[in-house]
């Protein structure tokens, strides 16, 4: 960044009064902080890095201090820097202000290839931290080894399934899917079965693989119990909220099955627990039924998270969720977006896969069409029955699909509705700021759903409209 910019930022972090996502705040006006570690290896570690800002004091409510030194200070902080694994290479800024001395750090995102970037000195499982929010925390096993599984290419849709005997599968199932796979390949179809079985990773010497316990099994979950989808019905808007006589729950099911099984008796219980209204055509007489959600985008929805949830010995205790509550339903899988792919590439670019022979045998099926189809399935779907655009979110460990049966921009058609976050905005706020003063843990949610629809009517702007998903992006009053 330039001087200018380093002193916009000071005065624009003195008034906010809080570190945020990208921005740690250090005095070091009597030293240089002895332990960033976990600030470097966060910073590293999310795709957009961070920035470290020094002289200010946050212990003395944000205080303009300056640092005691700034030579001295870059000095150690790249020190500092050298002993993470891999090196964190930053790009130092100074600015005076007010006859004080000012540094920022910028830290560079690692490649993902190269992640986690963690202290030497404590090791990946004891030295590797992720931003929270304000906060550095401390990766999981799952997150370190995530990095990992994307790094080595681990494909654990086909790890052995030790206790599942080929021979006990539904062999007439196999039999059609051979027989599909057979079809138009003249190669394929010279080669005996068990041979087949093999190339399609259905078994690995012999012995079955996951793939084939979850496709074929009559029962999967007698192997893996939590590999199933666990569906509710909350009597409200959020986990908790109860009913009239005092129920937690107005529906709950365990559903179990091989993934076909389960992806049809999920729909059925999303089916079963939402309205359907009888609309009639002024013009025509014809009458059509119009649901809550579009069944199409429902479908798509569960299979993704079917054929792309993590299915790896660190989430294989983990179920797939569906909550409907009033107002929206959710679907969480276990394990987040893989590889490179970020939340607002979703249904724009070819995605890495996660379980190739699972998204492969389920196209042979004719489950799915495995082109990537999905996304876009679901958001025309919905914009098709005029509902809201569906929410995206990838928290730690989880993917989170968001499908909410009200009109785009309803709740914000009044102006006045929103006095308050029009005030709130008067300077320039983050997502992670505007998400915490609306009470919302989903940073997407609360810009798409309350932020947006004032950018339209005029009210509030982008400080960076050309790049609508930076990280860097602020949310302002127009003037």
């Amino acid at each position: 960044m330039t001087c200018e910019e380093l002193e916009i930022l000071v005065k624009k972090y003195e008034i906010l009064k809080t570190e945020t996502q990208i921005i740690e705040i250090k005095s070091a006006h009597d030293g240089c902080p002895t332990r960033l570690y976990d600030t470097l290896s966060s910073f590293s570690n999310q795709d957009d890095g961070g920035t470290v800002l020094f002289g200010v004091d946050e212990k003395s409510g944000f205080l303009l201090v300056g640092v005691y030194d700034p030579h001295d200070l870059q000095k150690k902080v790249t020190e500092q820097c050298n002993q993470m694994i891999p090196m964190v290479r930053p790009v130092f800024t100074i600015a005076e202000i007010a006859g004080k001395q000012f540094v920022s750090a910028e830290i560079p995102a690692v490649d993902i290839s190269e992640r986690p970037c963690f202290y030497g000195g404590k090791g990946r499982l004891k030295g590797a931290y992720v931003r929270v929010g304000d906060a550095d925390e401390l990766m999981t096993e799952y997150e370190i080894y995530s990095y990992e599984a994307y790094r080595k290419k681990y494909q654990d849709d086909v790890r052995i399934a030790e206790r599942a005997a080929f021979d006990v599968l539904d062999q007439a199932a196999i039999s059609e899917y051979i027989y599909k796979l057979k079809e138009n390949k003249p190669n394929l179809s010279q080669l005996h079965d068990a041979r087949i079985y093999e190339l399609m990773s259905l078994t690995i010497g012999g012995k079955s693989t996951l793939a084939s316990v979850l496709l074929f099994s009559p029962y999967p979950q007698a192997y893996y119990p939590q590999l199933c989808i666990i569906a509710t019905t909350v009597p409200g808007t959020e986990m908790g909220d109860v009913g009239a006589d005092g129920e937690r729950f107005l529906d709950n099911k365990r559903i179990e099955g091989s993934i076909p099984q389960m992806l049809e008796n999920a729909i059925t219980f999303v089916r079963n627990n939402m309205k359907t209204k009888t609309k009639i055509d002024k013009t025509t007489g014809v009458r059509t039924d119009v649901t809550d959600y579009p069944i199409t985008a429902v479908r798509e929805a569960i299979l993704n998270a079917l054929i792309h949830r993590d299915y790896s010995i660190h989430t294989e205790g983990k179920p797939i969720q569906v909550t409907m509550y009033d107002d929206r339903m959710e679907i969480i899988s276990p394990g987040g977006l893989y590889g490179r792919l970020g939340i607002d590439q979703l249904g724009k670019v070819q995605p890495d896969t996660r379980n190739p022979v699972l998204a492969t045998a389920l196209e042979t099926l004719g489950k799915t069409e495995n082109r990537y189809s999905g996304i876009p399935t679901i958001y025309k779907a919905m914009r098709e029955n005029n509902l809201s655009d569906p929410v995206f979110a990838d928290e730690r460990g989880s993917f989170i699909v968001r499908l909410y049966k009200t009109q785009p921009g309803a709740a914000q058609k009044n102006y006045s509705e929103y006095k308050s976050l029009v005030e709130f905005c008067a300077i320039p706020r983050s997502r992670k700021e505007i998400s915490e003063y609306l009470g919302l843990s989903s940073m997407t949610y609360a810009i798409s759903r309350h932020v947006a629809p004032l950018i339209e009517q005029g009210v509030i702007k982008m400080t960076i409209p050309e790049r609508p998903s930076s990280s860097k992006q602020r949310f302002v009053v127009v003037q």
